[in-house]
C-alpha cells in the first residue's frame, strides 16, 4: 500500500476487526496498552475501540511527551523567561501546560518573551536574528525530537552563536515502561509500540519487555489500519504462546534505528542520573542532559533555576492516567473543573494527550460494566 485512503480503507478495517474478534478467548481479558499518545488520538478519532470484542482493553501509556514533564520543571521555564535579555523559545503544545506559578502563556501575559517555534533551529535561527538578546530553547520530548535537538546544538558550536542555550528535559522510553511493568497490581498484557521513538531507536530497543517481562510488543504505525494489523498481531502472538518485538510499521522504523542520529545524540547528550516524571516520580537515568563540551550551550550550567518539585493539584489524575490505573473520563475533574480551555493537568493540553483525545472526540462519559472474565 502507498497511500494514506488505502490504510484507511473501511473493507480492510472491517476485515481486521473480524480477524481479531477470531483471535480472543470468549470472556478471557486481554489488555493492551498503546505507549503513544498519537495512537491514542488515532483511536479515538476514527472509533476503533468500537471494532474491538469486549475482551480487548486499551490502556493509554506514557508516551506524550508534554504530559510526562512535571511542574517544577515548567516553573523552571518560567524563571528562565522572566530573565532580564531572555527570550525563550518552545513548542505550541508548551505554552499552555501548568506549573505551579502558572502556563508560559500566562508569564508572557505579565511581560516574558515567550515564543512558539515549530523547531530548535527556528529557535537558533532567532538567535542570530537577536543577537543582543539570549535565546533558550525549551527542549521537550522522547527520542523523537531529540535529534533535533542535538543537531541544533551541533550547528550552533559551529557556527560559534554564543547567544543561544537549550533546556533540556528530553526523556527516553525505556525507563517508564520498566517502571510500568514493575508496579504491583498493573495488569498490561501486551504493547502497541511507539511508531515515531522507534524512528530513531529501532525495534531492538524493546526487546527488553518480552526477554524479562514475557510481553509482545508491535511497534505500530499511526493509520486506523495499522493500529488494527497491529493489536491483531499482538493477539496472534498471545494466541500461539510466543513473545516477541514485532514491526508492523516496516515502511519506516528498522530495527536498527536511525545510525546518525542516534550518533548526534551521543555526542551532544548523556543519562541524567535520576529526573522527575509526572505519574511516576523520581527515575533514575531516565532522561537526557547536555555534555560537559556543551556546557556553554546549556541553559541549567548558565543560569541559576529553581529547581523545585511542585506537587500536581491534588484533583488531578494525570499520573494515573499515564500510568494505565484508569481511564480519563474516571478521573474526577474531567471534563467539568478540568478542560482544554481551563486545564488543570498536561493531559489535556497536549495534542497527544489521552485526557485531551477524549475529551475531542466524546469519550466524555463510559457506563461502568461487569468486567469481561468476571
Amino acid at each position: 500500500m502507498k497511500y494514506v485512503d488505502e490504510y484507511r480503507s473501511p473493507p480492510l478495517a472491517k476485515a481486521l476487526a473480524a480477524e481479531i474478534a477470531g483471535l480472543v478467548r470468549p470472556k478471557v481479558p486481554v489488555r493492551v496498552m498503546e505507549v503513544c499518545g498519537g495512537h491514542t488520538h488515532v483511536i479515538y478519532r476514527h472509533g476503533l475501540e468500537d471494532l474491538l470484542p469486549p475482551e480487548v482493553e486499551l490502556v493509554h501509556g506514557p508516551g506524550c511527551p508534554v504530559c510526562v514533564i512535571p511542574m517544577g520543571r515548567v516553573d523552571d521555564a518560567i524563571a528562565l523567561a522572566e530573565l532580564p535579555g531572555v527570550i525563550l523559545a518552545t513548542f505550541g503544545d508548551m505554552l499552555r501546560v501548568p506549573g505551579g506559578r502558572g502556563s508560559l502563556l500566562e508569564a508572557k501575559a505579565r511581560g516574558a518573551d515567550v515564543r512558539m517555534v515549530y523547531s530548535p533551529l527556528d529557535a537558533l535561527a532567532l538567535a542570530r536574528k537577536e543577537p543582543a538578546r539570549h535565546v533558550v530553547f525549551f527542549a521537550v520530548g522522547f527520542e523523537t525530537t531529540t535529534p533535533a535537538t542535538a543537531v541544533t546544538l551541533l550547528r550552533a558550536r559551529a557556527e560559534g552563536i554564543r547567544n543561544f542555550s537549550v533546556f533540556c528535559n528530553h526523556v527516553t522510553i525505556e525507563p517508564p515502561l520498566r517502571a510500568i511493568l514493575e508496579t504491583p497490581g498493573l495488569t498490561i498484557d501486551a504493547f502497541v509500540g511507539p511508531g515515531h521513538v522507534s524512528t530513531v531507536i529501532g525495534t531492538d530497543a524493546y526487546r527488553f519487555i518480552p526477554e524479562e517481562f514475557g510481553r509482545p510488543v508491535v511497534v505500530s504505525g499511526f493509520e486506523p489500519v495499522d493500529l488494527l494489523q497491529s493489536v491483531a498481531m499482538l493477539l496472534r502472538q498471545l494466541r500461539e504462546g510466543r513473545c516477541s518485538v514485532e514491526n508492523q510499521y516496516t515502511r519506516v522504523v528498522h530495527a536498527e534505528g536511525n545510525p546518525r542520529a542516534l550518533v548526534a545524540i551521543a555526542e551532544t547528550m548523556e543519562l541524567r542520573e535520576t529526573f522527575e516524571w509526572r505519574g511516576l516520580g523520581m527515575l533514575p537515568r531516565s532522561a537526557l542532559q547536555l555534555r560537559e563540551a556543551f556546557s556553554e550551550w546549556d541553559a541549567e550550567a548558565r543560569f541559576p533555576l529553581p529547581g523545585v518539585r511542585v506537587e500536581d493539584p491534588k484533583a488531578c489524575q494525570c499520573g494515573e492516567v499515564l500510568t494505565g490505573k484508569i481511564k480519563p473520563w474516571e478521573c474526577k475533574v474531567f471534563g467539568t473543573a478540568c478542560t482544554p480551555e481551563q486545564p488543570l493537568g498536561t493531559c489535556m493540553v497536549s495534542s497527544e494527550g489521552a485526557c485531551a483525545a477524549f475529551y475531542a472526540y466524546g469519550r466524555l462519559r463510559r457506563p461502568q460494566e461487569e468486567p469481561v472474565g468476571a
